[in-house]
């Protein structure tokens, strides 16, 4: 199907009304409604048989979150995607450990309601929403991205959210906004790890403001048509499906919009290992892992040969032109 859109700022960008039946937008926030009454136990019955909505099955472990199909240009790939299983229970998120299983463990403490995040710094409209308004501020989508870790292994998971740049717009950065700052949240008495010497806390993320406008820069609340499991980084987190998985910050409480590039927690950590941009790139590699191929989880027989890595996690079409000019083995 052929989808109209505008040019606008060297991209490609869908009409919002086109991409999102009104139909399901208004149910949806129905389904807020009900939510925010106490009411929604009965409806998630009916919410559930409309799978016509997403592309990908629920799972049936939280609460319904069904976006429906984004018109974005390659956000939604028609790879195999990984079995709900693995995705929550193969993760990174140091807060809650260090091993993959970790997170999954330990993640049941964390509270994410009430919760609130807090858009500051070069904006002319700071504030701070709680979980609710974020949820209502524009129609959820399901994007189907794949996920690649630097450590080599790789994911296709159905995220729910919107595009980054719907929020941004409403906060009307300022001329000095050139990067965006996002921190997580750091509660040792939810989160057991903080505190840990890996790195330094508050988690914090960045991306330049032409990224983070990008319409496949996602700000994800969901995950196989459901709320995120507190392990993969809710109640909010990003999925910036062109970088290294651990750009995209979980659990966010700040948005922050600055002039200088953000000093990032992995960045601190070890910069010469861990670049600010960390695009996916299969001709430089990290020091401990070679980028050239990947190991999709969920395809881990003993003669399942490994993949090729793709330029820019295979998103090089959509945003290449961010980095036209510049040299990706020293902006690594």
């Amino acid at each position: 199907m052929l989808i109209p859109r505008q040019a606008r700022a060297g991209y490609l960008h869908p009409v919002a009304s086109e991409i999102t039946p009104r139909a399901a937008y208004e149910q949806r926030r129905e389904f807020l409604r009900l939510l925010a009454a106490g009411g929604a136990g009965a409806a998630l019955a009916g919410w559930a048989q409309r799978d016509a909505l997403a592309q990908a099955p629920r799972a049936g472990k939280l609460a319904a979150l069904p976006g429906a199909r984004s018109g974005v240009a390659g956000a939604s790939t028609v790879e195999k995607q990984t079995a709900y299983a693995d995705a929550t229970s193969y993760n990174n998120f140091y807060e809650f450990g260090t091993g993959k299983e970790d997170p999954a463990r330990n993640a049941g403490k964390l509270q994410t309601r009430p919760w609130t995040v807090a858009i500051e710094g070069e904006v002319k409209k700071p504030q701070t929403l709680g979980i609710e308004d974020l949820l209502k501020l524009a129609p959820m989508e399901e994007r189907i991205y794949r996920l690649r870790c630097v450590e080599g292994w790789s994911m296709v998971i159905p995220w729910v959210g919107y595009s980054l740049a719907e929020l941004i717009k409403r906060v009307e950065p300022t001329g000095n906004a050139k990067f965006i700052e996002f921190v997580t949240l750091a509660d040792p008495k939810q989160m057991p790890f903080v505190g840990s010497r890996v790195l330094e806390w508050p988690y914090v993320e960045g991306l330049r403001l032409d990224e983070a406008l990008h319409p496949l820069t996602l700000l994800a609340f969901g995950m196989y048509g459901e709320v995120l499991p507190n392990q993969n980084g809710a109640p909010v987190r990003l999925v910036v499906p062109w970088k290294y998985g651990f750009k995209s910050a979980k659990s966010l409480v700040k948005i922050r919009f600055v002039e200088q590039q953000p000093k990032t927690a992995w960045f601190k950590a070890a910069s010469h290992e861990y670049g600010f941009y960390s695009n996916v790139n299969p001709k430089v590699d990290h020091p401990r892992w070679s980028q050239a191929t990947e190991r999709r989880i969920g395809e881990d027989g003993i003669f399942q040969k490994k993949r090729p890595t793709q330029m820019f996690n295979g998103y090089e079409a959509q945003v290449g032109q961010l980095y036209a000019g510049l040299d990706l083995a020293k902006n690594f």
